[in-house]
């Protein structure tokens, strides 16, 4: 339960940031452009706060805190007075409705631009992205990769942690091959490019990592068989497992690494699996029955609720990525780029089939990434917040009426007719459009209820 308050919370912290940000894009330049401005909601519905200030702008906080919005005097849907007739949204000139509407979307990615130049000056602890294991036959095995290679870029893109890598690979959805640029681990000038074939790359992110699907992982410190945590309340505590327990056996199976164990638990869901566990000195026999847990699949795996003890990281693994004030602008300004260039692609794709309405996320999904990385620290929410609002900043620009985009294209029609768009066509356009964004929101819903 304290879980799922937090999550909450931090859903609606980020939601309300990135709402405002986007709503204060439309404001501003309305101001800007000479648009009186009557209100500024952020949330839908009756307000629970709001205060008018001395330009006439009535400022409030909604009930429903699912968005928000910019109401402008607009001629269409208000008996506007003579002398307001300038101030009035639809007697702009065609440039300046274009730059109020485009202005939300546009403050959204200044915004992500703002948060990673806020992450690179900070600085977050990463670890070079070195290949640990290689599944022999597999895709990354038939390009050549091997353990130990550092992946110094994806298709040209650099890579220096493993956040980079994964975008990268992620952004090859749907494509027929791509290349990663490789070196042993701290080695210079001695990069090779490997090319893989990806016409049968099969990739499910519900069940297994971009990696995994091509056949490699991460390389990590040991991990051994004695426990670091037990989950209060979870199977291995009702079984009686305690931190620093080394497991020694499991069925008759001697253990001696942790993907043992996984794989135990795993395959053996709401079953009884016997123990032997060293503590304290001594042997003693437990009996573990792991929860069941469904995947989006519809396979059912076991879950204990338990955690090994890692090794620490070679030094020479380890560094901060941090800049400087003004080197973090140029890298914030890239990393930006990287995240508008994937959402594109990637929605591109969802067009097109590439990649399955499946992988749609809604707001509890959403809200357990606020949760996760507002829990790791306030460099990781400053990144998930950039994400997020590139995301929103990019779906708004989709050419969908009830959407920024939408208005756009019939500016853009309007540009080239020199006329504006029929009222019965917008709104025609406007059913079509809210239709269509509900239909995608009802399956992102469905999605994150079957990932529960």
């Amino acid at each position: 339960m304290t879980d799922i308050l937090w999550n909450f919370a931090s859903f609606l912290i980020a939601l309300g940031i990135l709402v405002a940000v986007h709503e204060f894009g439309h404001f501003w330049v309305a101001r800007r452009c000479g648009v009186k401005v009557e209100k500024f909601s952020i949330g839908f519905g009756k307000s629970i706060w709001s205060k008018t200030g001395q330009d006439g702008t009535e400022y409030s906080l909604s009930i429903i805190p699912l968005g928000g919005y910019v109401k402008m005097l607009d001629g269409r849907v208000d008996d506007v007075l003579p002398d307001q007739k300038g101030q009035a949204f639809d007697t702009q000139p065609l440039w300046k409705r274009t730059s109020i509407v485009a202005a939300g979307p546009v403050f959204n990615f200044l915004f992500a631009v703002f948060a990673y130049w806020l992450v690179f000056l900070i600085g977050v602890p990463a670890v070079k992205p070195v290949i640990g294991q290689v599944e022999p036959n597999s895709i990354a095995a038939r390009a050549g990769l091997g353990s130990n290679m550092e992946l110094k870029s994806v298709s040209g893109v650099k890579t220096p942690d493993w956040e980079s890598v994964n975008m990268g690979l992620i952004s090859h959805i749907g494509d027929n091959q791509m290349t990663l640029t490789v070196s042993p681990i701290n080695e210079y000038g001695a990069e090779e490019v490997k090319t893989l074939d990806l016409t049968d790359w099969s990739f499910d992110p519900e069940v297994e990592s971009a990696m995994s699907s091509l056949g490699f992982k991460p390389f990590t410190p040991e991990v051994s068989t004695r426990l670091s945590s037990v989950t209060s309340g979870g199977a291995g505590d009702a079984a009686g497992l305690q931190p620093e327990d080394k497991l020694v056996l499991a069925n008759d199976l001697v253990l001696n690494d942790w993907q043992q164990v996984v794989d135990l638990v795993q395959n053996h869901p709401n079953q009884v699996i016997d123990l032997a566990v060293e503590r304290n000195g001594e042997t003693i026999g437990l009996t573990l029955v792991p929860e069941s847990r469904t995947l989006s699949n519809g396979r059912v795996i076991g879950f204990a609720g338990i955690a090994p003890q890692v090794a620490e990281w070679p030094e020479n693994y380890r560094f901060d990525l941090q800049f400087g004030v003004f080197e973090s602008v140029g890298k914030a300004i890239e990393k930006t780029g990287q995240v508008i260039g994937l959402t594109i692609s990637m929605l591109k794709k969802l067009i097109v089939g590439d990649v399955g309405l499946n992988n749609l996320s809604g707001p509890i999904s959403i809200a357990k990434g606020a949760g996760t990385t507002a829990d790791y620290g306030l460099v990781y929410f400053l990144g998930f917040l950039a994400l997020i609002s590139v995301n929103l900043g990019i779906i708004n620009l989709v050419p969908l009426p009830m959407l920024d985009g939408g208005h756009l294209m019939f500016f853009a029609v309007e540009a080239v007719t020199r006329r504006p768009v029929p009222e019965r066509v917008q709104d025609m356009g406007y059913r079509i459009g809210g239709a269509i964004i509900f239909s995608l929101m009802a399956v992102a819903i469905f999605n994150d209820f079957a990932r529960l």
